[in-house]
């Protein structure tokens, strides 16, 4: 096998273009700042890996069964080795291939190498099933025959990527093919180990129903991130016993070896006839067509949304407790008037994307630092008014949600921890109405209204569900807010109040609204082309919800909490 052979793969020992080893973590070069990498692909369109949301895969009847060559031979692998960022086994040169399941042409395969978490709890597959990731995942990597290992990193179908799911089981054989391949694992690296063992690529597979398989175009999920990967990801998983699991991160000393999942950007994934697909698991709000309203969202797979901390609520203000410890937030680079990246048609929402690792928001009780993400819309119709969260049973005409995750967590964590996100809601009304829904006379505007022209003007270039369009304008979070009291608020736990419905969000909601211009308003139905996008609010349960302490309420407040005191020896620090 030639060596240059050796270094094409999803998993190998790869130096950046500035001579430093990238990493999934410890390093300068973690997988957030790959796309940094000179010449690295990394940052573009057609990433993986992906989530695959089941519902929306459609069957394609050409992905016809494979053909495996030598694929049953027991003498194919050559040898093992840990290159520092997982465990290779190396074929032998020109004796394997696969065609046919749709792919365009014979592939000759290289090699297949392993991607895993931590612990049984702290899973590592690199792609995800409908938001579910599986123990470990290998990858068996081929190459297009007739093509040099450079030109098939540049063919947008020059490499196949066969992808395996491994799930981790109670029982199962210690001293079978798994037995015998994780017997060459060792922390040491570098080293290319002899395979001894008859082990052949079936045995590994098992019983897996090899017709029954996913279909999506994408890249490497190592630098350089090379857009040329045909993939293809069997439905059935490997089982294994999770003991054996278990011996990769134990034994190699290498933990979390995979890249966190890439936008789809559009993307299709496809499925074999063989695969049985769900009933569509396109989620809608109330006036859209589809199964999924939002009263059978807890319906869906994997959903977290008929848990009994959900959002959005109404929050009653005489019920709200005040609670000294909601300071003052601190805001980084809110005023920066190019943090906003691109700006997306979600199908739900107009989004606003950010760019990483550059706008911050702390303080205001969070007790930890947030990582700005984006802020997307909610809204109504000519008909009726659109926010999520309503005020003393009031709607507003709509909602601007900034959306932040803690800075200590990955998106994966953030989502399965109770604080692990933050979102500030901001209501919306138009300055220029004569008098609002509450019936009081609006008095001023609170906004830039040369920023909300200039963001409003995008939304006619996202007609289309799916599509996004960079931002060149110079706008900033802070123009958008403008002069509204971000010192007054109110404080609750909440979800997410989109499927999954992940219970893992502070929810902050000011009190004071945002205030544009009318007209710019209706852009965002008009031009998204759907309507009434909020879901409807969600039982308390019991929760709390706390308020900024106001000067003007602190006399009777005192009073309160003596009468209180007097009458039942309550301590309202009690409730926190």
């Amino acid at each position: 096998m030639h060596l240059s052979l050796l270094f094409l793969s999803l998993g190998a020992l790869v130096k950046c273009a500035d001579g430093s080893d990238w990493c999934y973590h410890g390093c300068e070069h973690t997988p957030k700042k790959w796309a940094d990498i000179p010449d690295a692909s990394c940052g573009e369109k057609r990433q993986s890996p992906i989530n695959i949301v089941t519902g929306d895969v459609k069957t394609d009847h050409h992905l016809l069964n494979f053909t495996f060559v030598n694929f049953s031979s027991q003498h194919a692998i050559k040898s093992v080795i840990n290159n520092g960022h997982t465990v290779k086994c190396i074929l032998e040169a020109d004796e394997v291939e696969v065609s046919g399941g749709g792919l365009n042409g014979t592939y000759s395969t290289l090699q297949f190498h392993f991607h895993w978490g931590s612990t049984e709890y702290h899973p590592g597959s690199e792609h995800m099933i409908d938001g579910h990731r599986y123990p470990m995942e290998m990858h068996i990597v081929s190459v297009k025959k007739g093509l040099s290992v450079q030109d098939a990193t540049k063919d947008s179908e020059g490499i196949a990527a066969l992808g395996f799911f491994i799930n981790a089981t109670d029982d199962g054989d210690m001293s079978g093919p798994w037995g015998e391949l994780t017997s060459y694992l060792t922390n040491i690296t570098g080293t290319e180990v002899d395979m001894n063992h008859t082990i052949s690529i079936d045995d590994l597979i098992g019983n897996v129903n090899l017709t029954k398989f996913y279909r999506y175009m994408g890249s490497l999920t190592t630098p350089m991130c090379n857009e040329a990967v045909v993939w293809t990801l069997f439905q059935e998983p490997i089982n294994i016993n999770k003991k054996l699991v278990q011996r990769f991160p134990m034994t190699t000393g290498l933990a979390d070896v995979y890249r966190p999942q890439q936008p789809l950007n559009g993307r299709h994934v496809f499925a074999s006839p063989a695969t049985p697909l769900p009933p569509s698991h396109s989620w809608c709000y109330e006036e859209e067509p589809c199964e999924y309203k939002p009263a059978h969202w807890l319906n869906l797979p994997h959903s977290k949304c008929g848990g009994e901390r959900q959002s959005p609520i109404n929050i009653e203000t005489r019920d709200t407790v005040s609670d000294v410890r909601l300071d003052a937030f601190n805001f980084t680079k809110f005023d920066d008037k190019h943090a906003i990246m691109h700006i997306t048609n979600t199908g739900h929402s107009v989004k606003c994307v950010l760019k990483e690792d550059m706008v911050e928001v702390s303080g205001g009780g969070l007790g930890y630092v947030y990582s700005t993400l984006q802020f997307h819309f909610h809204w109504g119709s000519d008909e009726s008014d659109g926010s999520e969260h309503k005020v003393d049973s009031k709607r507003y005409p709509m909602e601007m949600h900034i959306v932040n995750k803690r800075k200590d967590l990955t998106l994966e964590e953030a989502l399965e921890t109770p604080n692990g996100l933050a979102v500030l809601g901001f209501l919306i009304e138009a300055k220029n109405a004569q008098s609002s829904s509450s019936g009081h006379r609006e008095t001023h505007p609170t906004s830039d209204m040369g920023a909300w022209e200039k963001l409003t003007s995008y939304i006619s270039a996202i007609h289309n569900i799916g599509s996004e369009v960079n931002v060149t304008d110079a706008i900033s979070i802070d123009d958008l807010l403008g002069d509204v009291n971000r010192a007054q608020y109110y404080r609750y736990n909440g979800s997410l109040t989109t499927p999954s419905c992940h219970e893992a969000v502070v929810w902050t909601v000011f009190k004071e609204s945002v205030k544009f211009d009318q007209n710019l308003m209706t852009m965002f139905p008009a031009h998204a082309g759907y309507r009434n996008v909020y879901r409807p609010t969600q039982s308390l349960h019991n929760r709390r919800i706390y308020s900024t302490k106001s000067a003007s309420s602190a006399p009777v407040a005192i009073t309160l909490l003596l009468l209180l005191a007097c009458l039942c020896a309550f301590s309202y620090n009690l409730h926190l």
